[in-house]
């Protein structure tokens, strides 16, 4: 089959300048390339003969003989005497290592094309290292075990699916939605990269009578009407345990005490919150006979107004 001329191939005039025809070779090579048409065998022939035309006319020497010889000018033995007395001989690649500097071969020859012309080129990247990601598992504790630090057995399922137990410790004063991180116990790092961190993240149960307020505690003691009116020494429950407080005769319902380093720990640095203790004054829901003319008695000894600073 006889070969397409060169300009055709290029899409130039045949007095084409020299900068035409790099600009045409640069913008069908472009198109062709293998790179941009992965798999597509169409575009890699076009490819080759746009590279192997542009490495004839891209070359003034080789530009001239071809004007004058055209392809049998790099036929092997061509003689160019030969040639203008009316030989004929048909165009093959072997001889094409003549004008690509020595090489041996037409992908090498247009390979050096490619490299002169787009710069150097550099090895397809390897997939660049990525870290893991990292992963969340949550943990509900107590709170007893917020408040002093406890060992929790965590158990994952990997994205391969393999199981991994783990225990993991949390510490005290850690609250909802407090995280704790374990470097490295993430998800492996595609093609080679480091491993994702693990955080745990705590979910803590409600207390029955605490209620954690930032780093403090807060709760609420019932006591009787004589605690509060003659005074009287009450236990207390702390996170750490019962203590005892001392509550002065008057004490009004509703009076709040606190109690200086009985709340919550610090997660960072060392200290702890206080604990706030509201005092409830509970009365009987019922009264015999006796005791009604006793709260009677104890009322016309003792008159009060507390009303009477409100106006309506």
């Amino acid at each position: 089959m006889a070969k397409k001329d060169y300009y055709t191939i290029l899409g130039v005039r045949h007095n084409a300048s020299a900068k035409e025809i790099k600009q045409a070779y640069r913008r069908l090579a472009r198109r062709y390339h293998p790179d941009v048409n992965p798999g597509d065998a169409t575009a890699e022939q076009k490819f080759k003969e746009v590279s192997e035309a542009y490495a004839v006319l891209g070359n003034p020497e080789n530009r001239k003989k071809y004007d004058q010889f055209g392809h049998q000018a790099f036929a092997s033995g061509f003689d160019p005497s030969f040639a203008a007395g009316g030989g004929s001989y048909g165009f093959h690649t072997g001889n094409f290592k003549d004008f690509f500097g020595g090489r041996g071969s037409f992908a090498e020859g247009f390979s050096t094309i490619f490299e002169d012309f787009f710069g150097k080129a550099s090895p397809r990247p390897s997939p660049t290292p990525t870290r893991g990601q990292d992963i969340e598992h949550t943990v509900e504790i107590s709170f007893a075990e917020a408040m002093h630090g406890t060992t929790s057995e965590v158990r994952l399922v990997r994205g391969d699916g393999n199981v991994e137990w783990l225990r993991v410790k949390i510490p005290a004063g850690v609250d909802t939605n407090s995280k704790v991180r374990l470097a490295g116990k993430g998800e492996a790092g595609p093609h080679g990269g480091s491993v994702g961190d693990l955080y745990i993240v705590t979910r803590v149960q409600p207390h029955a009578y605490f209620v954690r307020q930032g780093h403090d505690i807060v709760c609420e003691v019932p006591v009787t009407l004589a605690e509060a009116m003659l005074g009287a020494r009450v236990d207390i429950p702390t996170i750490d345990g019962k203590t005892t407080m001392t509550l002065p005769a008057g004490t009004q319902n509703g009076r709040k005490f606190r109690l200086r380093g009985k709340g919550a720990p610090h997660l960072k640095g060392e200290g702890r919150g206080d604990q706030y203790v509201t005092v409830k004054v509970v009365l009987p829901a019922t009264l015999d006979e006796y005791s009604r003319q006793l709260v009677e008695e104890f009322d016309k000894r003792n008159p009060l107004q507390p009303r009477v600073h409100m106006r309506w």
